[in-house]
């Protein structure tokens, strides 16, 4: 049996990171590479794909050394390896090599199920690098990678980094790597938009939120620029639509709740219902429903239902911005 690991200890004789986010995937590679080279300055890295790992190859690569080297044997996408592969990997994990280090990378869906299985059945330091297709998701890696980097940033700033940059998680660490280099004391919004100007404006969220505060030329603006700049029509209908969602969630709260309560109950963090309750202003039941009866228009008109998407969400945006008004006169 492979050795079992009770600690994260990335020299452990074989990790098995699991999922579909490239960048993850990659860090539980490098965070790997790294540990092996403070151990051994020397140690000798390959990086294999599938079709670069042949029947015997494993083998071969972990044969030992007249020189006891570290390795670190990184093998790419093992769910695609072929069968007879496979069977060499598991007859290896039952006896891991001295000083090498496998890292099988796994997409962990049902393809290669086996060898996934086995790897944990061997006792391997798992990774977890699950695909982030939800808002919370990046939100929660933006907050985390400025943790790791030493730095504070306010929820409204990392709220703004995600709208401003969207679901590249590459990007998002870039961009807190660089705010963490180039900014002193604590990050806010405004940090955040002047270093992504332009990206920030294309927001679908920020046309969302100009259209709900009222501001119908600042909305129209944001649309025409979201648009030259390739944002996805229904990035920003479904913007649009949680905008609007928003306001009808918190007028029907009770009034007086704290935000923290009304966190859990409407599923918000408490910064955004401190937003929302100052964009709420004006917003009566029928601004609400008309106001979603324009995105529903929208939404079909940019999914094939009408000649021209841009024609129907500028439409949107001002119906949208008048009924955010209408309870103000």
């Amino acid at each position: 049996m492979a050795r079992k690991t009770t600690t994260d200890d990335p020299l452990a004789p074989v990790t098995l990171a699991v999922g579909q986010e490239d960048l993850l995937l990659d860090r539980a590679v490098q965070q790997v590479v790294a540990a092996a080279r403070a151990a051994d300055p020397d140690t000798d890295v390959r990086d294999l794909t599938p079709d670069a790992l042949q029947p015997g190859t494993l083998a071969e690569l972990t044969s030992p050394s007249l020189f006891a080297e570290r390795k670190v044997v990184v093998v790419r996408s093992a769910q695609d390896l072929s069968a007879d592969t496979i069977k060499d990997v598991k007859g290896y994990l039952g006896a891991p090599a001295e000083e090498i280090t496998l890292v099988l990378l796994h997409a962990g869906g049902a393809k290669g199920k086996g060898l996934l299985d086995a790897a944990r059945k061997a006792g391997a330091r798992e990774v977890a690098c699950p695909k982030m297709t939800k808002p919370a998701d990046r939100l929660a890696f933006v907050r985390s990678e400025f943790r790791t980097s030493g730095r504070s940033a306010t929820p409204e700033a990392c709220q703004a980094l995600v709208d401003s940059i969207g679901s590249d998680l590459r990007e998002l660490a870039s961009a807190v790597s660089q705010l963490a280099a180039d900014v002193e004391g604590t990050i806010d919004e405004a940090v955040v938009g002047r270093y992504y100007t332009g990206r920030a404006e294309a927001s679908s969220f920020t046309v969302a939120d100009r259209a709900v505060e009222g501001r119908a030329a600042e909305a129209l603006e944001a649309l025409r620029w979201a648009m030259s700049t390739g944002v996805a029509p229904v990035l920003i209908t479904s913007a649009l639509a949680q905008g609007v969602r928003a306001i009808g969630k918190l007028a029907s709260a009770p009034r007086g709740a704290r935000p923290g309560d009304l966190a859990r109950e409407l599923g918000m963090p408490p910064w955004k219902i401190d937003r929302v309750r100052q964009q709420m202003r004006g917003w009566s039941a029928d601004g609400v429903s008309i106001a979603l009866r324009a995105v529903a228009e929208a939404d079909a008109g940019v999914k094939g239902g009408g000649d021209d998407p841009e024609y129907a969400l500028e439409k949107a945006v001002v119906t949208i911005a008048r009924a955010a008004r209408a309870g103000r006169s």
